[in-house]
């Protein structure tokens, strides 16, 4: 009598849990259908119209590939969010190891300084940039004062200044990322190779950041992914020299009005983006998978 009773109130109490999983979901499916799944199919369906007739069609999907243009807006876009993820990744590591570790009194001061860029808009801080950077801005005006330079620097409207600006917008979620990852590495370990006789920069190297490789993956990601569907900073930094698929898509839908081909776009960067975080997720799963097996066998 005594192991059903206490047996029972666990069995009811899993029915009630499997029973309401499906009530708790509800609310965010309904919710991811509508504003997600069903705009999508709507504009994969847009895709296959002609933008005149209405009448269903390859030919705007054969224009992406043929046309010259849009292709190499999707590789601009490529080579821009690899460039912006790694520059992000390179930068902000430094900054999150201090932040993981340091316990001085400077540490709030950097994290505040950190997470800065984040209060003001994303416009504002571009055009603080673009400022900075363009032909007659602080940079070029300086350098020629002193005499370092008689002709500008072409620091804008190409894909240095683009990159700047991402970098800057970006980089604050790549230190938090990279942050998480290092405070999870017991520091014991470092602690003994510091004993065993490894330098400080040995002990980095060979410890903390191959344990710190997920969140480097997730670094990457995050900001590949956040850069790859930018839309201001690439629009005012870059101009109209430099198009990626975003500020292409904006300029098929409101100059052209052409919405089939902005959907092809827009499934395009979409796939990008899906392929690159499968590719990074499973490359994440796999690293965790490994970090614990190691662990184990360290036990």
């Amino acid at each position: 009598m005594t192991t059903l009773t206490a047996t029972a109130p666990a069995v009811s109490g899993r029915l009630a849990v499997r029973t309401s999983a499906p009530m708790l979901l509800a609310p965010s499916f309904l919710l991811l259908l509508i504003f997600f799944a069903l705009p999508m199919g709507m504009m994969i369906g847009m895709s296959f119209l002609d933008s005149r007739t209405l009448t269903p069609t390859f030919g705007n999907y054969e224009r992406f590939f043929l046309d010259g243009l849009s292709l190499a807006g999707f590789v601009r876009t490529a080579v821009m969010s690899s460039v912006v993820a790694v520059a992000v990744t390179l930068l902000g590591y430094p900054v999150a190891y201090f932040l993981a570790r340091s316990q001085s009194r400077w540490r709030t001061v950097v994290f505040a300084l950190a997470l800065a860029p984040e209060l003001a808009g994303v416009v504002l801080r571009t055009y603080g940039w673009l400022i900075i950077l363009e032909d007659r801005g602080f940079i070029n005006d300086a350098l020629i004062h002193l005499g370092i330079i008689s002709t500008p620097l072409p620091l804008s409207k190409n894909l240095f200044a683009v990159v700047v600006g991402l970098t800057h917008v970006v980089l604050p979620f790549g230190i938090l990322s990279l942050m998480t990852s290092i405070q999870g590495i017991d520091v014991n370990l470092e602690r003994a190779a510091q004993m065993l006789g490894a330098s400080r920069a040995a002990v980095i190297r060979h410890v903390v950041v191959p344990l710190s490789v997920p969140g480097i993956v997730s670094s990457l990601l995050i900001s590949f992914t956040m850069a790859a569907s930018a839309y201001a900073t690439p629009a005012l930094l870059g101009g109209a020299r430099f198009k990626v698929l975003a500020t292409m898509i904006s300029e098929q839908v409101l100059f052209y009005v052409d919405w089939p081909f902005s959907s092809v776009m827009a499934i395009a960067l979409l796939a990008m983006m899906l392929v690159v975080s499968i590719i990074g997720i499973r490359w994440e799963a796999r690293l965790k998978v490994k970090k614990s097996s190691w662990a184990g066998d360290v036990r």
